[in-house]
């Protein structure tokens, strides 16, 4: 393990940029936190970099850490808690940043699930509500989650740190248009199925025990007419009169639990 203690050195401005990338125009990912770590490591991510405090190296976690990364061929740097408030995008680092590269993932891999339950997020720009959809998708028992048009990319180090390492499990593509996802599907066979906050049915009213895709919009303008018109039905969280609409992360989980609850009862 090598010492760095200079924030002027190479990987500080390379995990800034990264921090400060968007929709994949590097792929590579930055992870903040053990936790992230670990979950990159237990996903079978070939790790480039990590860096360590020693304040980090020195709980059981940080220890344990270093030990099983070790045995793999990424570079350990052990930095200085001033170095490490330069390599972390966050306002308190934890004392573990890490350099991996994306998980590989394509939209026909994303629709390959058997029996099909896949996610789609259009024009979701809250870093935050993109980790959180994943996160509920993966939950509930989703095979994928798609993030296309205007959405934030589900990599970011907000989105990731949102999902809590789940997108680094759950089949996950961003950077993809709404056209191009309704017609993978479609030639793939799934149903597709578009929120709408009122007069669309009832969730347990809808079969999602086939191969199914749930469109959800942004909580501002929701999905398009052009959107909705190419999906086969239109579904409706129901909501007491005075609720406009529902955080799309707490809708999502909704309807991918009901389908888990139907697909349980086969």
């Amino acid at each position: 393990m090598r010492s760095l203690s200079s924030r002027h050195h190479p990987l500080v401005a390379t995990c800034r940029a990264l921090a400060r990338a968007r929709g994949g125009a590097d792929p590579r990912l930055l992870l903040d936190g053990a936790h992230l770590v670990a979950d990159a490591l237990a996903s079978g991510l070939r790790l480039e970099t990590v860096a360590f405090t020693a304040r980090a190296r020195s709980t059981p976690e940080g220890a344990q850490l270093v030990e099983r990364l070790s045995a793999t061929p990424a570079d350990l740097v052990e930095v200085t808690e001033q170095v490490m408030e330069a390599l972390s995008p966050v306002p308190s680092p934890s004392g573990i940043v890490a350099i991996a590269p994306r998980p590989d993932a394509s939209l026909s891999r994303v629709l390959a699930g058997s029996p099909a339950l896949v996610v789609v997020a259009v024009d979701v720009q809250e870093p935050g509500n993109v980790g959180a959809v994943v996160r509920a998708a993966e939950a509930g028992g989703a095979t994928g989650a798609v993030f296309c048009g205007a959405s934030a990319d589900p990599f970011g180090w907000k989105a990731l740190r949102g999902s809590m390492g789940s997108v680094l499990r759950l089949p996950v593509v961003g950077g993809v248009t709404p056209g191009e996802v309704l017609a993978a599907a479609r030639s793939a066979g799934l149903r597709i199925l578009a929120t709408v906050p009122r007069g669309g049915a009832a969730p347990e009213a809808l079969d999602l025990r086939p191969p199914t895709l749930l469109l959800f919009g942004s909580e501002g303008a929701g999905l398009s007419g052009e959107i909705l018109r190419r999906a086969d039905a239109r579904v409706s969280i129901p909501m007491r009169a005075a609720v406009e609409s529902l955080n799309v992360a707490v809708a999502a989980a909704l309807l991918v639990y009901e389908a888990a609850r139907q697909r349980r009862a086969t």
